[in-house]
Parts: structure tokens; sequence; C-alpha cells
């Protein structure tokens, strides 16, 4: 594979979605004279973050405010978001929303032209700014668009990073195959903002994209940076049963209902958090996501859940919203029914189960986004701030992406601004890197041997070994059972062979390097989970059922070693002014 000497940068975002164009943005504005780079291994517009749909938290209404918007972030987290990070995100995301939209983003609009806000899980006031549904993808589109006006952005589409150069004890660049050609290239940068999203795709069920393989995470855990607060896994309740695909929270904030198979409303019979004894009809869909696939779990024990050829799944209706309600807020639910089940629900029940939507876990930073790694930042689901916890409520998300993007381009900007030279060893780095890919992945081109293994084969068993042992409840016993099977994964996976001998878009190469970044986020979610012996938000543990503010009122680290099993250390969460209380949603 030919190998060249490094290009050079200021600032490096690795992944083009949101929080990787807003801070791209960000770092031009600090700095008109900085040469700013984004590589994406698709090309920008093709980033997850043009399936979100249902919208974006911020305050804008007279009856809403930062401390509501606050309170109802560290009650959702279950207390385990650091309060200081909470209250800077609050107090940002207006201006970050008000900012998207005087770069051209369409919100959707009240009669007498305010922006139009709708109700979102966990939240106890209408505070979710939205485009119909597709409000991801109208934001990312107007990001997009925005940093066409910046020359100094230069962008590496369709380029796969293998690993981060460090040397001298800082992050300076990263090492990348070009994917049409194969070529390993060193791309050299003052900083590294690292923008690639989460890492659903270790599940078998679930809303992300396939891109979605936990690339920054596992490049950021083998330089040496902790991964924090991995054992946080979010499932969303409604999700199609066989592909994954999103029914947005919107259908239920717009009166969506969920019914078992008897056409019941079963969460009236579950505990959401309310201080009544039984959740307000109206309300309860929209209780907090965790809550909400925990019912399911627990309806599906009753056998009141229905049985489909991919698993149990409940109905949603929103038939009674009627066909110009569904036209006018929520068409895209319509046309992914019309698609992917042949259904319309204008007319039918929609099929829905909880499915992997979001990791609240990610790489530690600061809440500028720096890493304990000179010169490595985060932002977005990739990196832990952490304002959400244990859970986080929905329409958080992309608001996090803008106003961490913006704070990591700031930080970096002002890194790189400092000039320090690049080490002369990032082409031996370089060089290094491709002989490790050659060996572990194509020293064997020829095809399949007597003992090579299969990476559709890998990832299936890894599927299986998280849905079985770190789903939504767990006990130290599917824990460890799903620890071995990782473990023994591993070391298949070095038996992998490359059948395919071309260099130009290689996605049997790509998708080996994919299993192996998630295998290493697979080993840190479970030996978090195991160490963590409380429930708290999305993790449930059923042999440790109460909440343990005593012992586990802190942030877990995942670090990589070398050949053991991670290494967890605890970093006490910040408290400023909400004590630990009740989860509490509604009035």
């Amino acid at each position: 594979m030919t190998r060249y000497g490094p290009d050079e940068h200021d600032v490096l975002i690795v992944g083009g979605g949101g929080a990787g164009l807003r801070a791209a943005i960000a770092v031009a504005e600090a700095n008109p004279k900085l040469k700013i780079a984004v590589i994406s291994k698709v090309y920008p517009m093709r980033s997850h973050t043009v399936s979100a749909e249902g919208g974006s938290a911020a305050v804008i209404k007279s009856n809403d405010s930062l401390d509501e918007h606050a309170y109802d972030t560290i009650s959702g987290s279950d207390w385990l978001c650091d309060q200081n990070a909470v209250e800077e995100f609050v107090n940002e995301a207006p201006k970050e929303l008000l900012q998207l939209e005087h770069w051209g983003c369409p919100w959707s609009r009240e009669p007498d032209g305010s922006i139009s806000v709708r109700s979102f899980g966990g939240m106890k006031i209408k505070r979710t700014w939205y485009a119909a549904d597709k409000t991801g993808f109208h934001m990312l589109h107007t990001l997009f668009q925005t940093t066409m006006k910046y020359d100094r952005i230069h962008r590496y589409d369709e380029y796969f990073v293998t690993s981060l150069m460090v040397d001298d004890g800082r992050c300076q660049g990263v090492v990348a195959i070009e994917l049409t050609t194969g070529k390993i290239n060193a791309i050299a940068a003052r900083s590294v903002i690292l923008c690639t999203g989460g890492c659903g795709r270790v599940f078998p069920y679930t809303t992300n994209a396939n891109i979605k393989s936990g690339d920054g995470m596992a490049l950021a855990y083998r330089a040496g940076v902790p991964m924090k607060d991995m054992e946080f896994v979010q499932y969303h309740p409604t999700g199609l049963p066989f592909t994954g695909i999103l029914i947005t929270e919107a259908a239920r904030a717009e009166g969506g209902y969920l019914l078992n198979k008897d056409g019941y409303r079963y969460l009236q019979d579950y505990d959401l958090g309310k201080p009544e004894p039984k959740p307000v009809l109206r309300s309860m869909e929209l209780g907090p996501r965790d809550r909400l696939s925990q019912a399911f779990e627990k309806e599906h024990e009753k056998g009141q859940t229905i049985e489909g050829p991919f698993g149990p799944f409940v109905h949603l209706d929103i038939k009674h919203l009627g066909e110009d309600v569904i036209n006018e807020k929520i068409p895209f639910v319509r046309e992914l029914c019309l698609k992917y089940e042949n259904i319309d629900p204008v007319k039918e029940y929609i099929p829905v189960r909880p499915v992997v939507h979001y990791m609240m876990g990610g790489i530690h930073t600061d809440i500028h986004g720096a890493t304990p790694l000179e010169g490595l930042y985060a932002a977005g689901e990739a990196a832990c701030v952490s304002i959400n916890g244990a859970n986080r409520l929905g329409s958080n998300s992309l608001t996090e992406c803008l106003v961490f993007g913006a704070r990591a381009g700031k930080a970096a900007a002002e890194n790189a601004s400092q000039g320090k030279s690049f080490s002369r060893n990032l082409e031996a780095i370089a060089m290094d890197e491709g002989r490790r890919i050659e060996k572990a992945y194509l020293s064997n081109r020829s095809g399949k041997t007597k003992n090579s293994e299969s990476i559709v084969t890998i990832r299936e068993e890894m599927h299986q070994a998280m849905k079985d042992g770190a789903g939504i409840f767990r006990t130290e016993k599917s824990l460890k059972e799903s620890q071995n099977a990782i473990q023994e994964l591993q070391d298949r996976l070095l038996r992998t062979s490359i059948g395919d001998t071309s260099y130009t878009f290689n996605t049997e190469l790509t998708s080996a390097m994919e299993l192996s970044y998630m295998l290493d986020v697979a080993e840190a979610v479970i030996q978090s989970a195991l160490k963590r012996d409380e429930s708290r938000g999305s993790h449930q543990r059923s042999d440790h059922p109460g909440r343990d503010d005593d012992k586990f009122l802190v942030h877990s680290l995942a670090y990589k070693t070398e050949k053991d099993l991670p290494r967890i250390d605890y970093l006490p969460v910040t408290i400023t002014r909400w004590p630990p209380g009740e989860r509490i949603y509604g009035r």
C-alpha cells in the first residue's frame, strides 16, 4: 500500500456530522488564519445526524427557564451528570439554535411566526424545537452549507481513520486510509477533535446507521484516554422490529399511544418517575426512555407483547391524530412505515420495540471538549462531558452537538494557535501503522484458509453476546458470560483473513477494522457494567435493583490495558445546586 508524508493542518476534525461541522465553523470563527480539515469515512451529508427526527431542546418560551431545563436534564440523568456542564449547556443552547436559524435552518413555526416547540420524553415543559420530523436532516444541511463559506476548511471525504499519531506526549494527527485508492496517509494536526458519533452497531437491534461503529471512541481508548460511563446504553422504546429504524418520539409527543396485545395502554401500570400513583394518561407515553424500555421488558415477561418474526413488539397507535396532523407534523413517520413495513399509520398500528439508540458514555472530556491527552478533543455522542449521566433526555443530543462542538472547536483553535512544531517521527508512525494493517488483515489476501475466521460470524456472535448479557436488564452472571464471549471474539478476530485483493473501496478491510473498534467498545461497556453494583437509569442490574448514591454517585473511567481486562477507576460527579433526589417526571 502506498504511503506518503504528512499533510499538515492546525486543526483536524474527525467526523463530518453535526458536532464535527459545528466544531469546524467554530475554529474558523475563532482564528481565520488557522488551516482546518474535516475527515470523514462518508460524505458529510451521509453522516448519522441526518437521520435525527424529533427535535432539539432549548429554552425559548416565556413559561420556561434555564433552571427548569437544567433540572429536567439532571433528574433525567438519575443524578449522574456533571451539573456545571449542564448549566453551561442549557445557557448556550438557545444561542446555538438561534444561530442555526440565522444560518438558514427552517424551524417549524406557530401561526404568529414564533418558533414552534413540542413535548419530548422526560421534559416537563414543551421546549423541543423541530423542523417537522426531519430536524437532523435540516440541521446538517444548514451546517454543511455554512462550512462552504470558509475557504480554509479542507475536506477529506471517504477517508477511514485507523489510528491517532501520538508523539512527545501529545496527539499530532491521524493515520487514515483513502478509501478510493487504499493509500495510507499521515495527516498531521496540532489539535484533533473526535466527532465520530456513537457505537450502536455493537448491538443487533439499533436505530444507528452501519457507520456508527465506535471509531473515535476506540481510537482514543487505544491511545490511553479513558472512556467514561460506558455502562449506560440507551434503548429507544420505539424502533421498527427488523430494521431498528427509529419511529421518533415526536409521534408520541403529538399524541401517539403505546398498546399491548390487548390494545391496553400498559404504561399506566408502571412507575415512570411521577409523584402520582399512576401516570396521567395524556402524558405517560412521554416518560423517560429508560423507564419506557424497561416497562416493555416487564410487559413481555407478563406475556402481553406480540410475537413477530424478529422478536416481541407492541403497537404504537397514531390513527386518532388524523391524516392532516400526521402529514403536517410527522410526515417522515408515515413515509418510513409505508416504505419499510408496508403499513399506513393513518389506518394501521405501527409495530415497535426497544432498540439501542444512544451511548451516554464516551471519550472522557472536560466542559471544553479536552481529553487528558494533550492536543486531543472530542464532542457529540463520541464524547462524555457529561450532561447525560445514566439516561439522556430526548432532544438534548442535537443541541449537545452544537454546544459542545462549538466549545471543542474554540478550545482546539486556542491550542493550535500556539504553533507547536510537529514531531519528525510522524511519517515513521504512519509507516508502522501501515505494516500493522498489512500484518493483521492483508497478509493472506488469497482468501479463506482452514483456520481463518469470518468477519460476519464474529460480528453476529458479538451482537448475540451483547444482547444476552448487556441488554436492558443485566446480572453479574449474564455480564460475565458476555465478557468471556467478547474476549474470545477478540482472539478470533486475529485469525480473520481478507479475501478482497483490491485497494479501491475495500469494504471487507474496513468492516474488519470497524469490528475491532466495536469489540474494544464492547469490552469497556461490559467491564464498566460489571463493576457498577447498582441500578441507575439505563443500567439496570437485576441482582442489585436499588440506586446506591453512597458508593456509585461517580463516573466510571475505563482504561485499556495491554493484555488484561479494562481497568476501571472512578471520578466524583460534580454537584452544584441540585442534590440527588427522586426522579420526578411531569407535574
